[in-house]
């Protein structure tokens, strides 16, 4: 099988399909779309999520906190707590375990984050750190990937592919020195992108948005298409509109990726029929943010400079090819 999530039609028909619904608290269950799960408590919810990190060797404590914390802020609500598992290979130094450590604790005191607990292991069952996270949040309103509504404005937030960007030029960079100029790669190894979408969470979940949606692996078309499929529903996007820097078209050019198809912490998907007045609340807070298209009946289609292309459900990230031909 290809190394990466498990394509949708498996997970479907595989392993969702067969989860029935126990209790009557549980407000939100698996489905494909939708990062987090929801139970009723009283006049709150409590959300839950969970999502490992597996493509990054470099910053994945920091990594693993903000990805796990953007799903919850793309229910609308708060992440309070996290509990944490790393799996560590037997050639593992506990000054790296620690380092790991340090930058989640660090990571969660800057998002006033608690960490609930967890488990550390030294195991040959891995040969690279994995690190997977559970974090949970809570809110008297949630909102869901499948929420979207015929006639809402698309809204992406941040820029597409960044994550990925980062990842690719701190992982292969000998091997990109050849083919993409020093200065810039240079310049992306010190960036330190801001993948966290909690304060745009947030906004979105107080403004009433229909549905919220973090892009992670799949790229920003992938996150495109769950949004639309979750809710049952079509959509029509820009290629153009579709913000993206250059460093990382140069990186993916060099690489032979679609960037489009590069995982993207830190951009998320907004619906809301109140497209204009929801931008104009984001430039105010000094967050980058177009609408990029609209919620239809049905379709799936990105107007590529007037081309018509359907969209197609994501399959392996494409940053899981640069590190196999690596």
């Amino acid at each position: 099988m290809e190394v990466g999530k498990l394509p949708n039609e498996i997970l479907r028909e595989k392993i969702l399909r067969k989860i029935r619904k126990i209790n009557d608290d549980v407000i939100v269950m698996p489905s494909i779309g939708e990062d987090c799960a929801a139970i009723k408590f009283n006049d709150e919810f409590c959300v839950v999520t969970t999502d490992p990190v597996t493509a990054a060797t470099k910053d994945i404590g920091k990594i693993g906190v903000i990805i796990n914390s953007n799903d919850i802020a793309s229910s609308g609500v708060r992440p309070i707590g996290i509990t944490v598992t790393l799996l560590a290979p037997p050639n593992s130094k506990i000054e790296e375990i620690e380092n790991i450590m340090d930058d989640i604790i660090k990571t969660c005191e800057g998002l006033n984050i608690d960490i609930l607990g967890g488990h550390t292991e030294i195991t040959d069952a891995v040969n690279r750190y994995v690190l997977s996270i559970t974090a949970i949040g809570k809110g008297k309103n949630i909102v869901k990937t499948g929420g979207a509504e015929v006639g809402d404005d698309l809204i992406m937030t941040g820029y597409a592919g960044l994550e990925g960007t980062f990842i690719l030029a701190n992982e292969l960079y000998d091997k990109l020195i050849y083919k993409v100029d020093k200065d810039i790669l240079d310049q992306v190894k010190k960036m330190q992108p801001s993948i966290s979408v909690l304060e745009v969470g947030l906004i979105a979940g107080n403004f009433g948005a229909n549905s919220m949606h973090d892009a992670t692996e799949g790229g920003i078309l992938g996150a495109i298409w769950e949004v639309a499929t979750s809710s049952g529903k079509g959509v029509y996007v820009y290629k153009e509109k579709i913000s993206m820097l250059n460093e990382t078209q140069l990186i993916c050019s060099a690489l032979g990726l679609d960037p489009y198809r590069l995982i993207s912490s830190g951009a998320m998907l907004i619906t809301t029929p109140k497209g204009e007045e929801l931008l104009n609340i984001f430039k105010e807070k000094g967050i980058h943010a177009s609408i990029i298209g609209k919620i239809t009946e049905k379709d799936i289609i990105l107007n590529d400079g007037g081309t018509e292309v359907e969209i197609k459900e994501p399959s392996s990230d494409e940053i899981y090819k640069a590190f196999k031909e690596d």
